[in-house]
């Protein structure tokens, strides 16, 4: 395990209330997970000396602590449940309350070097509204499905209504995050580089921007690995196993994953040589795929790098 001299504390996250452990110490803490007991937490580990703080993603029952602690100027990592639990595994450690997970939180987080890129504030909002606009989808696929097995007319009618009513909804929520957006210059023009790239439309650019806002600064092969696109190795001795991916922001891919392929049929020139050189060496189409929803995301993280649009000779190869 590294060691760090900054104090660590870990927090482990319930709807109600927050169980938090400080790193190399027996001190213990539950606060209300509220306004008043945010308030408690930031002045307790101010007292204990602690600068950073590491937090298990719950599916939202964190954002408000960690809102708060950031606001206070706490380092706040938010550690992803399979980072906590190969953590978990590494040293062994199969007890489980929420003690044990705050001080195990802890001990993860006092290993990991905080990001260089922090998190921006104005995206938090729009997050929650892309993922309203991701579940609308969800149940439009959903609703289509459930059409295919349905031969009553009637019933036929009510699905194919419903079917319209989503979509019509999920237009006026992208339209309202895309405004929402552009209401900030640099996101704006963030947007309109994601966008000059051939097969990213608004759809797949609002992801980008929204999903990883370290986009720009950071190297190809971190973009890959944190949207959870970069192949890793299966071998062991002689043996050479197919590559695999991943962890990663979940959403994102998706997002990619989609727009992959209309760019690597018809949209884009690079993915579509992509995909043919792939596919004629016998790569299967989903691997060809990961590839070029890879190759979407190295060209965004270029373009805004770069601060240029997208153009034919600038692709990376």
């Amino acid at each position: 395990m590294t060691k760090t001299s900054t104090i660590v504390a870990g927090i482990d996250t319930a709807k109600d209330k927050l169980d938090v452990a400080i790193y190399g110490q027996v001190l213990r803490l539950q606060v209300a997970n509220s306004m008043r007991g945010w308030k408690q937490l930031c002045s307790d580990l101010a007292k204990a000396g602690v600068e950073r703080v590491g937090i298990e993603a719950t599916g939202g029952y964190e954002r408000g602590v960690v809102s708060h602690l950031q606001a206070a100027g706490f380092v706040v990592l938010v550690l992803q449940p399979v980072q906590v639990r190969a953590f978990a595994r590494l040293h062994r450690q199969r007890a489980k309350n929420d003690t044990l997970d705050a001080t195990l939180i802890a001990a993860c987080a006092s290993a990991i070097e905080p990001h260089e890129v922090g998190p921006d504030r104005r995206l938090a909002a729009l997050a929650d509204s892309l993922t309203f606009v991701e579940q609308i989808e969800e149940d439009i696929a959903r609703f289509k499905t459930r059409l295919e097995h349905i031969g009553e007319p009637r019933l036929k009618r009510m699905v194919l209504a419903d079917i319209a009513r989503l979509k019509v909804r999920r237009l006026a929520q992208l339209r309202l995050i895309a405004k929402q957006l552009r209401d900030h210059r640099d996101l704006a023009v963030r947007l309109d580089l994601v966008m000059s790239i051939p097969g990213i439309g608004e759809r797949t650019a609002l992801a980008l921007i929204i999903r990883m806002p370290e986009l720009g600064r950071i190297s190809r092969e971190q973009a890959s690995a944190l949207a959870g696109l970069a192949p890793f190795d299966d071998d062991s001795g002689k043996y050479k196993g197919p590559r695999h991916i991943a962890g990663g922001r979940g959403r994102l891919r998706r997002s990619l994953y989609a727009a992959a392929l209309p760019a690597a049929f018809r949209w884009n020139r690079a993915l579509i040589s992509l995909y043919h050189r792939l596919t004629a060496t016998g790569k299967p189409h989903s691997v060809a795929l990961v590839a070029c929803a890879r190759k979407l995301l190295i060209y965004a993280n270029t373009v805004v790098a770069r601060g240029t649009p997208w153009r034919e000779n600038m692709a990376p190869t």
